[in-house]
């Protein structure tokens, strides 16, 4: 990795007026993300973990401090990254081709290589013989693997995620996040990763943000020393990985609510 930061918030503040009444979503943010690291952002819902990827995006920009993207302003829309959210927003009344081509035909490119390129990401993915599959014949999962493959067509260099997995079932939850790890890793993609869920949280992480309730702010950063390349289902066991989970359940958890110990936090990540 370079030791310059790909991503940078630098006492970011970000408010939106709400029925005449401002509400600050961010305050005071700073937060350095090297070239190719996965970084999960964990945190009550309303702290403004979404707003950080809106703005690293360049859907719009902070009220206060500055947002770099490879060492430059973000000042418009940022075309170096994909964005996944919750839904697939997979199109109806398209192939699982066709919506995979979505990205390379706003780009113009030819179609002998948008062929080339689909049938390269179906295989990347899993779905090879699916091209011809229209979104209401695939399951859940296979929905999502479209969607990631729309995702990576015009290989993105930054992967903004915003809770893609939160309504899958655990089983496919993992596959997901065995196949997202792999591309991340072989691509070199840099992560920005929303999500509610402990487990997730540190299984796929470098680091691990974990915000204070509203407004917004980095309450505390949790580096996951864990391999790079990690078998999910082995990591279970690993005492690294339970007292790392038993430690965000402590910064998560409520004063008034006894966060988990060690042991309790390993059964229930191996439940």
């Amino acid at each position: 990795m370079s030791h310059q930061p790909f991503i940078s918030f630098t006492a970011v503040q970000k408010s939106f007026k709400v029925e005449g009444r401002e509400f600050v979503a961010v305050h005071d943010v700073s937060l350095d993300v090297m070239r190719g690291e996965i970084i999960t952002l964990v945190g009550p819902s309303g702290c403004g973990k979404s707003t950080l990827l809106n703005m690293t995006a360049g859907l719009f920009s902070p009220n206060q401090g500055r947002v770099e993207y490879s060492g430059s302003k973000v000042t418009g829309v940022n075309t170096r990254v994909g964005y996944m959210t919750q839904a697939d927003h997979l199109l109806p009344w398209r192939t699982v081709t066709g919506n995979i081509a979505v990205p390379l035909q706003i780009r113009r490119m030819a179609q002998n290589d948008i062929q080339s390129r689909v049938e390269e990401l179906l295989a990347l993915v899993g779905l090879t013989g699916f091209g011809e599959s229209y979104p209401a014949q695939l399951s859940g999962g296979m929905r999502k693997r479209a969607a990631m493959a729309r995702l990576m067509a015009s290989d993105p260099e930054t992967l903004l995620l915003d809770e893609p997995f939160g309504a899958l079932d655990a089983q496919m939850r993992l596959t997901l996040q065995t196949e997202l790890l792999r591309l991340c890793r072989k691509l070199n993609k840099t992560v920005l990763f929303v999500t509610h869920d402990v487990d997730e949280a540190i299984a796929l992480a470098d680091r691990c943000v974990v915000f204070a309730g509203r407004p917004g702010t980095i309450d505390h950063v949790i580096d996951v020393p864990l391999s790079g390349e990690r078998n999910l289902v082995q990591l279970r066991s690993d005492p690294r990985y339970i007292e790392l989970c038993a430690s965000l359940w402590r910064r998560l958890a409520p004063d008034s609510v006894a966060a988990p110990s060690a042991s309790l936090a390993h059964s229930m990540v191996a439940s």
